[in-house]
Formats: structure tokens, sequence, C-alpha cells
């Protein structure tokens, strides 16, 4: 899943794609580097941002679902706002990547309907404040238990399971020390029985680890990512798309998939 952020203050790019014209030019880019799903978003949720109005969101990512939706590949909206899903979705938008679970008023019901794939994040607290002191008795298996009440409320809605994708949610209120114990046991949330989408492309614990800023974490990310699909992760949600297909080529050729 290559990330095209239509927003000026990525924590990646630094709004590098802010505008529709060069949004649309990268998301080209991500496919012919490989991506099989682009994930647009006009709203940041890096530690210590603040919510977007629904206008300019709707400003941002309808135009680049409009002029990507004749590429090859199925397209996501990255949103918790259920009316930028509903539009997103009838612009040609064929997923949508929430990282607030579908818990805001409405946003179930946005999605219920049609066939459209959903994914549903685990976070703790909210974009502004999630870092500043994250805790958990056991990390691993609250995210597991959120998660499972948040798949039973999509079949509860009239979400088939086989449209279901979850999102342990790297990054987001947790601790390079949670952010571990996750990864290290990514298999358990592949008990839930729906694809596993892991994000950690980039993330601040990969530089605090390897000792790199945000533009110099190419390869923390892709042995992240690599280690993600080993453990079970079906989707890999990245900015450096070429990187990550050609490790992820050489351990498919070595499994023989």
């Amino acid at each position: 899943m290559g990330i095209v952020n239509v927003t000026p203050d990525s924590f990646s790019n630094g709004g590098r794609y802010a505008t529709t014209g060069a949004a649309i030019a990268h998301g080209l880019r991500l496919i012919e580097d490989g991506a099989n799903i682009i994930d647009i978003g006009g709203e940041s949720t890096r530690p210590g941002s603040l919510p977007v109005p629904l206008n300019e969101e709707l400003d941002r990512v309808l135009p680049v679902i409009e002029g990507l939706k004749g590429a090859d590949v199925p397209l996501s909206a990255d949103t918790q706002k259920p009316e930028v899903m509903r539009q997103a979705l009838r612009a040609g938008a064929s997923m949508i990547n929430d990282v607030n679970a579908l818990q805001a008023e409405g946003a179930l019901q946005a999605v219920a309907n049609g066939d459209a794939a959903i994914c549903m994040m685990h976070k703790q607290g909210e974009p502004l404040t999630m870092q500043l002191n994250p805790q958990y008795q056991d990390v691993v298996s609250q995210i597991k238990t959120f998660l499972g009440s948040r798949i039973d409320a999509a079949l509860a809605a009239g979400v088939a399971r086989e449209r279901i994708v979850i999102d342990p949610g790297f990054g987001f209120g947790k601790t390079v020390e949670h952010n571990l114990a996750v990864l290290r046991n990514l298999e358990e949330f592949t008990k839930l029985g729906v694809p596993l989408l892991v994000g950690l492309s980039r993330k601040s614990a990969l530089g605090k680890i390897a000792g790199r800023e945000t533009g110099e974490r190419v390869y923390p990310s892709m042995a992240a990512a690599l280690i993600a699909v080993i453990k079970g992760a079906k989707i890999v949600r990245v900015h450096d798309v070429r990187a990550t297909r050609d490790a992820l080529a050489v351990y498919n050729a070595v499994n023989n998939e």
C-alpha cells in the first residue's frame, strides 16, 4: 500500500504532495514502483496534529481520487469522517482506512452497504496528545481485545467479514517498547481471522532504534515491513514502495511465492 498524503503538515514529506497535481503524480509514481493499493489521506494524524475541517479534507482528497481512479489499482481513503467516507466511495475509492476504527457516529453506517474494504486501526488517545504518556497493562492483549470488538461491531452493522482488515496502529499512542512488543507478537492479531495491515514506514520508533531522521529511514522501514510480512501481515503501508517491493520479492522467491 503506497501512501499519498495530501497534507501540508505530513511528518514524512513536509507537505511535498499537498497540491492535487503533485499528489496525483506521486500516486502514479508509486503505482509504477509496484504499489498494489494507493492510500490517499487529507488529514494528518501524526503526533501533535489537529483535526482538519470537513470541506478542507474533501477538497484535498476527492480530486486526487478522481485523478487516480483510472489507474489499475484500488484506491483507499484514509479518513475518520463519515461524510468523507461516503463521498470518497462515490468518487471511486474501494477501501476506507480509518485510524479511529469506525467509531465516529455514522461511520459504520457510511460503509455498511456496498462492497468496499474497511481497515480499522487501534489508537490510544487523540493525535494531539497520544504520545505524551501512553500506558498499557498488556499492550498486545488490550489491542487484540479492542480490534476483536471492532470486528464484531462491523459484522453486526452488516459488513461481511471478507471486507474487514485490521491494523494494530504502530505509533498511535505507543512507546518504542510498546511498538516492539506488538511487532514481536504480531501473529496474535492474525488469530482474529481477518487480514492484517501494518504501517511502520518512517515512524519515529524506527528513527529512535536506528538513530535516523525521518528522511533517512528507508532501510529500517524495509526491515520492519519484511518482519511484519514474515509474522503474518497481508498489507504493508509504506512510503518507499520500490525498496519494499524489492525486499519482499527476495523473501517471496525464497518461499516460492
